[in-house]
């Protein structure tokens, strides 16, 4: 049988295991390919990160709950803390040392297990690693670093509104003369995020990182002292941080702006109205980032994702709309910012509305 097709019906059998959130059966699935030959990087790569990013899926689609998508998570990090504590028990390397890494995530960041998952590999290659898992403050990172004057620290984001802070922490390693090589969906799908924060190096995935330490990182120079508007000029107008410290009473204003203009909204409950202001707090968030990276794309690629969210929950996505608008209200002093906004409506106008089948659940 061919290895394509061996990855294909781990990659279904981990499935099944944890969408029925079966820890045990999971197991079988991945210690009997073991058994059987399948090497531990293929493991964790083409079935245990595919059924990971499926699972993510499946929760956007409405197909699984919250708490299906947390037991899945759960069930893939212990098999993967399984596949290690094997490792370790039998004694084996597969590879001579070649030096010493930290692998940690970027504070704030709750997503840890695709940093996880680089850990394992890069362990699996050789590297002694130091994993300091999620969101790590980056003070407590860089004491870390000056403990263990390892080769690099590579920095895992999911959640684009972190960003900020990756740059602060990717700042701060640098000033220590150590090299920062970031990946996750964070830093945008060709890394461009990493490159306008002015990391060393980006990685798209496990294998990716290992290539790049391979061909490895110079140190940069820890005399340079940099702040973040020498790496990002239109920080100068300060709009970003005027957002930033806004936030709460935009987030008031705009909820009550929108019960003005949309009557449907007098009927809501209390968890709906707080619902609603989750929604507002995550867009003006998203705005705000935007803001600090320069990039209208990602504000726009946030909303479009939510509309999805949304409707695949039967809540109308068109409300955002208006909910933009509300905001370029208040903030009309504020000019890349109502850019943003207008650029995004616009987007989200000439998106094509799937129909609506059912009630309105936001409870």
């Amino acid at each position: 049988m061919s290895r394509p097709t061996v990855t294909a019906e781990l990659v279904e059998g981990l499935w099944q295991a944890v969408a029925d959130g079966d820890e045990h059966r999971a197991a079988e699935v991945v210690h009997e390919a073991l058994a059987e030959g399948v090497d531990e990087e293929t493991l964790l790569v083409d079935v245990v990160a595919v059924v990971q990013r499926k699972v993510g899926a499946e929760w956007a689609a409405n197909r699984i709950t919250v708490a299906q998508e947390h037991t899945a998570t759960a069930i893939n990090e212990r098999i993967t803390a399984s596949m290690a504590h094997r490792r370790h028990r039998d004694g084996r390397r597969d590879a001579p040392p070649r030096g010493r890494v930290t692998v940690s995530c970027v504070d704030g960041e709750w997503h840890a297990f695709p940093a996880r998952l680089v850990a394992e590999v890069l362990s699996l290659r050789g590297w002694r690693v130091d994993y300091l898992g999620a969101q790590t403050p980056t003070p407590h990172l860089v004491a870390h670093l000056h403990h263990t004057n390892p080769d690099a620290v590579l920095l895992s984001g999911s959640i684009p509104t972190h960003l900020p802070a990756a740059h602060a922490a990717i700042t701060a390693c640098q000033s220590v003369g150590v090299p920062v090589v970031v990946g996750g969906r964070a830093f945008g799908p060709d890394g461009r995020y990493a490159r306008t924060l002015c990391a060393d190096r980006w990685a798209a995935d496990a294998r990716g990182a290992v290539a790049v330490l391979e061909e490895g990182v110079a140190r940069p120079d820890a005399s340079v002292s940099r702040q973040a508007v020498d790496d990002l000029p239109h920080l100068v107008d300060q709009e970003y941080t005027m957002v930033v410290q806004s936030r709460p009473r935009l987030v008031k204003q705009t909820l009550i702006d929108l019960e003005n203009r949309y009557p449907a909204m007098s009927g809501y409950s209390d968890a709906q109205r707080e619902r609603t202001a989750e929604d507002i707090a995550h867009i003006v968030d998203f705005l705000a980032t935007a803001l600090y990276v320069n990039d209208a794309d990602l504000f726009t690629t946030f909303l479009t994702w939510s509309a999805d969210i949304l409707e695949a929950r039967h809540v109308p996505a068109h409300s955002m709309v208006m909910g933009l608008d509300v905001l370029a209200d208040q903030l009309r002093d504020f000019p890349r910012a109502v850019a943003l906004l207008h650029e995004s409506s616009a987007a989200l106008s000439e998106r094509s509305v799937r129909p609506v089948p059912g009630p309105d659940t936001r409870a």
